[in-house]
């Protein structure tokens, strides 16, 4: 799997699986684990999750995959790059590091890899950036960044600092369908070689239904999802978290990651889904 290299070291791999929505029913949990542990079987090594999913649920899940995953020699625990969020309502600099605690029982981690803000609250940032460096310098996460922060918020950020380790990465959404960050946000992060994690790169599954882009794809020899999947990929600097559950959905995710776009592809998926020409807000989900 290719990687990005981050602004603060090492690197992170450019596809991942998202557990958005996974955590809050009982009765999909034994489902939910065996999905993961079959993306980890499968080769995904990027597994981003949060405190918010679920209620802590969506955590669970991931930490029972990865523990029978490592019991059982599918992976090494360093090979994995775990990230999860921390709710802006906990992000004090209390209330950081005891939802990272609280995040690291759940998952059953020493570490994590990367932890986010998951998006601004009413916290001061100084207060949840030196929390975060906190963390990393007691070793209870290897990296920190932020989550639905647009250009303004970062520029911001930046302000917020100090000497301490940097923003790793931001998260925010991303598609074929919503192409906003592309216009400001996503240059001024590839200026610091600053990786964007897209969530819900496939429109939480829209664009799989899409005609057109379903027509270019058969062209193509794959299907519409794929497609879009690596459209966002091809973006460079840009990290993409589908959701999957089903079996197929995983192995076509992971089957995206190789494919190599032409321009003239690149030309059409512009032509049907047009970049942004002016500044819009951020869209969230």
């Amino acid at each position: 799997m290719r990687t990005l290299p981050l602004p603060t070291g090492g690197g992170m791999p450019v596809l991942g699986l998202g557990t958005w929505r996974m955590g809050e029913d009982a009765a999909r949990r034994a489902a939910e684990v065996a999905a993961v542990r079959e993306a980890i079987v499968l080769g995904y090594r990027l597994i981003d999750t949060a405190e918010m999913y679920g209620e802590g649920g969506a955590e669970t899940v991931v930490g029972q995959a990865i523990a029978e995953a490592l019991r059982t020699g599918d992976v090494r625990r360093e090979d994995l790059f775990v990230v999860s969020k921390v709710y802006p309502h906990n992000a004090s600099r209390r209330g950081t590091r005891e939802a990272c605690e609280r995040s690291l029982q759940r998952l059953g981690l020493d570490a994590i890899d990367l932890y986010l803000l998951h998006w601004r609250g009413n916290h001061p940032l100084a207060g949840t950036v030196e929390a975060m460096q906190a963390l990393v310098a007691d070793g209870h996460i290897g990296h920190w960044g932020v989550s639905n922060f647009d250009t303004d918020d970062m520029e911001e950020l930046v302000q917020t600092i100090g000497d301490g380790p940097g923003c790793a990465a931001n998260q925010v959404y991303l598609s074929l369908g919503e192409r906003g960050p592309e216009f400001s946000l996503l240059p001024w992060q590839r200026e610091r070689g600053m990786p964007l994690m897209a969530y819900s790169p496939i429109d939480q599954g829209a664009l799989a239904e899409d005609d057109a882009l379903g027509e270019l794809a058969q062209r193509l020899g794959v299907t519409a999802a794929q497609l879009a999947l690596a459209a966002v990929l091809a973006r460079p600097g840009v990290v993409a978290i589908p959701k999957a559950v089903r079996s197929a959905h995983l192995k076509e995710n992971l089957a995206a990651a190789d494919l190599k776009l032409d321009a003239a592809t690149l030309a059409e998926l512009d032509r049907l889904h047009p970049p942004p020409r002016r500044k819009a807000p951020l869209a969230m989900i």
